[in-house]
């Protein structure tokens, strides 16, 4: 049973911990004096955290590899105000002490129920043609217990077990909403698209030990994948009118919305350019609410410098609960500006422990 997750810092800041991670990612850097250093960062299903180890490094840098699982023995501190892990030991873990759900974050709404959400929009259907294909695409039992885990991104949003079924239902409502207001919309249609956007991503990418891609999804990217997967459906519905299907390709390949964030094609009609903005609105305000949420023990409302989003975030709530900013950091007072280039890290000044009692059993 693992012993501490990333969620519970708070309480055990100043402490040494031990407990296993996953390695997202692994980097040797090199201290003032020009010795190596390891610059990691760990997680679990709760969240993420930097980790440093300065000591005896050439006995470890070996190891072990990124997307391997470390037992570690280590101080939870703070520096620059956020919690990072000095590690003061550690062992790469076999397959078989792995319990993966440990690991990978989940959604924390009902699978089940958000399966069923889905279910009842696609019951509401007018046009039979649309109802019959994303009805297919459901019966499949393959897709469906795929549909139902795959995350939405590898990094970006929603990447979680569960991420990319909350974000369509997310966009299923959404585009509902706003179909009442503008009555031009194909409703169907719409929705349709909303259900396919993503649907290469369960061959995209995998999920079983960390995310990643797969090999077929890096050469081919999940636009691609979508419109191979289309194509098979399709070849069970001979009656699908042909027009339909050049819209529904047209909205896979468009719904990016811009040649350099890899659409081929610009969005030329009302429901490929409606899908292309609540997609990319979903998926920034989800980008947005993780982001406070893996930083909901900063003081004041101002975040650290988000790369996907290219600004400091503000939490508006904590701002009108009354809390009181911190003196703001550079990029806070400008949001135009960029982050400052990385500096190597200070060491904190707390004193490591002896280890005689970290051992291989223990670890």
């Amino acid at each position: 049973m693992k012993e501490f997750f990333i969620s519970e810092c708070s309480q055990q800041e100043n402490k040494i911990v031990t407990s296993s991670f996953l390695v997202a990612s692994k980097q040797v850097k090199a201290k003032k004096n020009g010795e190596p250093y390891l610059a990691l960062v760990l997680a679990d299903r709760t969240g993420q955290i930097e980790a440093k180890m300065w000591d005896n490094v050439d006995e470890f840098v070996d190891a072990f590899e990124q997307d391997d699982f470390l037992k570690i023995k280590g101080l939870i501190n703070k520096y620059k105000n956020r919690f990072q892990l000095t590690i003061h030991k550690l062992r790469r873990m076999e397959e078989g002490e792995v319990d993966f759900a440990d690991y990978l974050p989940k959604t924390t709404k009902d699978i089940g129920e958000l399966w069923q959400t889905l279910t009842e929009f696609v019951a509401t259907f007018q046009n039979a043609h649309l109802k019959s294909l994303v009805e297919l695409f459901m019966a499949d039992p393959e897709i469906a217990e795929r549909y139902r885990n795959a995350p939405a991104a590898k990094t970006l949003h929603h990447a979680y077990i569960g991420g990319l079924l909350d974000h369509v239902v997310s966009l299923f409502r959404s585009c509902d909403l706003i179909c009442r207001n503008y009555p031009q919309i194909n409703r169907d249609l719409l929705l349709t698209g909303a259900f396919l956007h993503d649907i290469g991503k369960l061959q995209e990418l995998t999920y079983n030990r960390a995310f990643s891609y797969t090999t077929r999804g890096q050469l081919l990217g999940h636009m691609i994948i979508e419109l191979e997967m289309l194509q098979t459906k399709l070849a069970k519905l001979p009656d699908f009118p042909a027009e339909l299907k050049t819209l529904l390709e047209h909205m896979i390949i468009s719904h990016h919305g811009q040649y350099e964030f890899g659409s081929p094609k610009l969005p030329m009609f009302p429901e490929a350019l409606m899908l292309h903005y609540l997609d990319d609105l979903d998926s920034k305000m989800e980008a947005m609410r993780a982001h406070f949420e893996r930083e909901a023990e900063l003081e004041g409302p101002w975040t650290s410098y988000n790369a996907s989003l290219e600004r400091p975030l503000f939490d508006s709530r904590k701002f009108l609960q009354g809390e009181k900013s911190p003196t703001a950091k550079t990029s806070a007072e400008d949001p135009g500006a960029q982050p400052a280039p990385p500096t190597a890290p200070e060491r904190p000044t707390s004193a490591a422990p002896a280890f005689d009692l970290f051992s291989e059993q223990k670890a």
